[in-house]
């Protein structure tokens, strides 16, 4: 188990403090290392989810393709150098990321995909504290949407 904090040294240089709750000490991060701990986090929670419908445990392959897209974004906002929160929601993560690339292909996406990325955070929100069952059609466009988005956050930050 990991906890971090973000912590900003004498010469500017980002880093990211993650600390085991075991013996072994205290690692630290910079932000690029932190983008790829990220990016490998989000591709995890997708195999995950993938399973998960295999298995027809929808709604936990919801919440799953929720968190691998919530730490895409957050993986691509540290690569663009910008900082976030905790508690920002899938849509204001990438609000933040059409603000700092002007991609018309993100803008699209918050306008074309708003229902799905609204289920995506509601997902979070229910797997918690509602009994919400999902149907494999909704979750399998669900994971259509978090792969398309993936793509283009992708293509849009690595112009």
């Amino acid at each position: 188990m990991f906890s971090h904090n973000s912590n900003t040294t004498k010469d500017k240089v980002n880093t990211l403090v993650l600390t085991r709750v075991t013996r072994n000490g205290v690692c630290i991060l910079t932000h690029i290392e932190e983008y790829k701990y990220l990016l490998e986090r989000s591709r995890r929670f997708l195999e995950t989810a993938e399973l998960q419908l295999d298995k027809g445990f929808y709604d936990l392959a919801v919440f799953s393709l929720e968190q691998a897209l919530q730490l895409h974004l957050k993986a691509y906002l540290l690569k663009l150098g910008l900082e976030f929160t905790k508690k920002w929601s899938i849509r204001r993560l990438l609000e933040l990321i059409y603000k700092n690339t002007n991609s018309d292909e993100i803008r699209d996406t918050l306008a074309n995909y708003a229902v799905e990325l609204g289920s995506l955070e509601d997902a979070y929100i229910t797997s918690r504290y509602v009994a919400r069952e999902y149907c494999e059609e909704e979750a399998r466009k669900l994971l259509q949407t978090v792969r398309g988005v993936m793509d283009i956050v992708g293509r849009s930050v690595d112009r």
